[in-house]
């Protein structure tokens, strides 16, 4: 079928105790990975509450997929999450797209006063935009016009920026160009990788979300609303695997921000020559990088230009510019990841060379 609904095993009271109830406003959430959790538990706990004028009346999530080790067929985080709080298994939809004139049929009849999306996944139509009376509201980690697209986070650590936000948005037919409601600023250090900034960008504008609601419900939201400028919009493709490869021909600096940006998925890789100078044999390792520093006082010496080492608990690899990059923490395909210093023991003497 084109249109799937969960099935919920949880008891009928509790399902009963959540169903939409004719006297709160409807609103419809839709998410799918675990940061969207954070959104929907913020606004499941605020239409718990006693003065909230507004019920959670369906949730709208990515189709079950494979996952995880065992490769079994799992619904989204957000599905899941929605199942474990007791909401009906009418009210939980998964289309293929969200296009689909029977999911359409289907929210209409649940006559939604605003949509909320926070990493959903799918393209929303026209059609879609035209049901809810107040609109869609779109929760997106960036500083908006700057990093429309995919992957915001991890585009802009890539891009090594110091500061970045969350913007509560309209959503129009134009990707992530819509008025903006309200936005916050937040510094960005420069260690943090992206799973633990996407994390509290969704955690922060969750809170937005919940203090904007009574405005956006009221209608007054869409006068206070900012348009973007368009000049000023930049882009966040989607992350492509083969994306994942370093170059040690690179500068330092580039590379550290390229691990912190796809940590998590798809990670950085790179590989390397173990050499042993009793045997003369070669053999090329592939290397997952987790943790990595830029290198603020380790010269390379002459005749090292080409070999990593070991300094102060770290894998030294030489890299374009003069520059090096400390590698902290290393992982070998089908192991745990390890520190540097557990890897550089396992060489027991042998070189280490950077391909």
């Amino acid at each position: 079928m084109i249109l799937r609904r969960f099935i919920c095993y949880n008891a009928s009271s509790t399902v009963s105790s959540l169903a939409p109830s004719p006297k709160k406003k409807p609103l419809i959430f839709l998410g799918s990975p675990q940061v969207s959790v954070t959104v929907l538990e913020a606004l499941f706990n605020a239409s718990a509450s006693p003065n909230s004028f507004f019920e959670v009346a369906g949730i709208v999530t990515q189709p079950p997929s494979r996952r995880d080790r065992g490769r079994k067929v799992l619904p989204s985080p957000v599905a899941q999450y929605a199942m474990d709080k007791g909401l009906s298994s009418d009210l939980i939809f998964s289309p293929e797209k969200a296009g689909d004139e029977a999911f359409l049929s289907t929210l209409r009849d649940l006559q939604p006063e605003l949509c909320i999306t926070a990493a959903y996944g799918n393209i929303l139509p026209t059609k879609f935009l035209k049901i809810p009376v107040h609109g869609t509201v779109n929760i997106h980690p960036s500083l908006l016009p700057l990093y429309r697209g995919a992957a915001p986070v991890q585009r802009a650590l890539q891009d090594g920026v110091t500061e970045t936000g969350v913007s509560l948005a309209f959503t129009v037919r134009k990707l992530d160009a819509g008025p903006v409601i309200a936005s916050k600023r937040f510094q960005v250090d420069d260690q943090i990788k992206s799973p633990e900034l996407l994390s509290f960008l969704f955690s922060e504008g969750s809170k937005l979300l919940i203090r904007e609601l009574p405005l956006i419900f009221d209608g007054s939201a869409k006068s206070k609303a900012v348009p973007q400028d368009d000049s000023k919009a930049t882009l966040a493709p989607k992350i492509a695997p083969d994306e994942a490869w370093l170059s040690f021909n690179e500068e330092a600096f580039v590379l550290h921000n390229k691990v912190r940006a796809f940590a998590g998925w798809p990670g950085t890789r790179a590989k390397v020559v173990v050499l042993d100078d009793k045997s003369g044999q070669e053999n090329v390792l592939e290397l997952k990088i987790i943790t990595t520093r830029i290198s603020q006082d380790l010269e390379v010496q002459d005749g090292e230009q080409d070999y990593v080492t070991f300094k102060k608990g770290s894998l030294v690899f030489p890299c374009g510019g003069g520059t090096s990059l400390e590698v902290l923490e290393v992982q070998l395909p089908g192991k745990k990841a390890i520190n540097a210093a557990a890897f550089w023991n396992g060489l027991r003497g042998q070189k280490l060379k950077k391909l």
